[in-house]
């Protein structure tokens, strides 16, 4: 799941943006025959700012392993089912992850 974020362009770019608060971000859909949205960001969450340093780290490393430590640690305190190092579903994961940074909005 998180290799698979980590190579989703849009989302590293908006986390981008919304590590710096009070920045107004475009978003535009070419699918909907809608107007632009405009958004104000606050400031970001701890789960927010740990997926944007996981990201980061995963795009800007020459090492071959990446341990997302800081995030794993803020997915457990939003959904403590994770704790424990018990094995969980992927779709799990990121159920948990994306609602908790929606909540952090």
């Amino acid at each position: 799941v998180l290799q698979n974020l980590s190579q989703t362009p849009v989302l590293r770019e908006l986390l981008k943006e919304a590590k710096m608060p009070g920045t107004t971000v475009k978003i535009e859909s070419p699918e909907l025959s809608m107007e632009p949205q405009l958004i104000k960001l606050d400031q970001p969450g701890p789960l927010t700012l740990a997926m944007y340093q996981f990201l980061t780290e995963v795009q800007e490393t020459k090492k071959g392993v990446v341990t997302p430590k800081e995030l794993f640690a803020q997915v457990c305190k939003k959904a403590i089912r994770f704790k424990g190092y018990q094995q969980q579903d992927s779709h799990e994961l990121l159920r948990y992850l994306l609602d908790g940074m929606r909540a952090e909005e």
